[in-house]
């Protein structure tokens, strides 16, 4: 880290912020109330949503224009023109969360180069959804990692690390709102310690000699989502969870689309084939696995309305 840099006040130094969803929010905001200086934020172009097309603003942009934030909004990263904005800015450093993959000519723009603020405990689950896959693997615990970036996506060094406990009934959505605070006040604290020159970077490289087995947090697509019924309880529980609120689990139902957003276990031997369901028309709705059933508590059918399962029971009599 530069030197000059211990010399000036954590309010002087210019930063800029690059982010477009909720969970990106949060850490601007924190940046904000600890008295940053942020000379920009970077987020995605307005885009078309909902039923009547009408352009929409990401949640980052939103944010700063509450507060009155200079806001850029590339449709390219490499034009010229928004290359001579972001030149124009002038800034120390940039922080970058959940935001796209960056050019070299933009992260390695500032003096002190760029900061990215990525939910998981680096070298581990490196992608798009470290999220997601940290629960459907089973994991008990993850975290928040500051680092700085380099060519190779997610394999920057490492500045700070937070761990966070995955509890047993944790879903995508509630580890995500963990996540984003512990990612917010991570970034404040990364920020204040680089100011102050207590900042250490720690290459991957020496964390990698320790593991294992470096897991992977690709992007999810449909046929990642897609339940197999031949798979063990557990596994088909984690999925569900690892999933849940967004993009959801799903299986079929007579043929239509079953999207699964809670679900529990019951490990026990059964005669039953995966996949077949088991019901009392009633109180539960249960499908076979491996070693046991997964318990459907809170459903969507294709067609129909979100529903906890005793009222899509009492509404759906299904013949077994």
């Amino acid at each position: 880290m530069n030197e000059m840099i211990h010399q000036k006040k954590l309010q002087d130094l210019r930063i800029v912020f690059m982010g477009t969803p909720e969970f990106a929010v949060a850490s601007l905001d924190a940046l904000v109330n600890a008295g940053c200086n942020i000379v920009g934020v970077i987020t995605s172009p307005d885009k078309p949503a909902g039923r009547g097309l009408q352009l929409t603003q990401s949640a980052v942009k939103k944010y700063a224009v509450e507060k009155n934030l200079t806001v850029l909004q590339p449709e390219k990263l490499k034009n010229e023109i928004f290359l001579n904005e972001l030149r124009s800015l002038n800034a120390d450093i940039q922080v970058v969360v959940a935001f796209r993959m960056l050019p070299e000519l933009v992260w390695n723009m500032p003096q002190l180069g760029t900061i990215n603020v990525h939910a998981s405990l680096l070298p581990q689950y490196r992608g798009a959804a470290p999220i997601n896959w940290a629960i459907i693997n089973g994991e008990k615990e993850t975290g928040i990692t500051t680092f700085k970036l380099q060519h190779e996506i997610d394999t920057g060094n490492i500045l700070l690390q937070r761990k966070v406990l995955i509890t047993e009934n944790e879903t995508a959505g509630t580890l995500h709102d963990k996540l984003k605070i512990v990612g917010a006040e991570l970034i404040v604290e990364t920020i204040k310690e680089l100011v102050e020159g207590k900042l250490k970077e720690s290459p991957q490289s020496t964390v990698n000699s320790l593991l294992t087995e470096i897991k992977h947090a690709p992007k999810i697509f449909t046929d990642t989502c897609k339940i197999d019924w031949h798979k063990s309880v557990n596994e088909v529980y984690n999925l569900i969870r690892g999933l849940s609120p967004y993009p959801c689990a799903f299986s079929y139902l007579n043929n239509k689309n079953l999207k699964i957003y809670q679900s529990k276990k019951e490990i026990i031997h059964h005669d039953k084939q995966p996949g077949e369901f088991v019901t009392d028309n009633k109180h539960f709705l249960k499908l076979a696995c491996s070693n046991g059933f997964i318990h459907l508590l809170d459903i969507q059918l294709e067609g129909k309305k979100r529903m906890l399962i005793e009222d899509f029971l009492r509404g759906n009599k299904l013949h077994q």
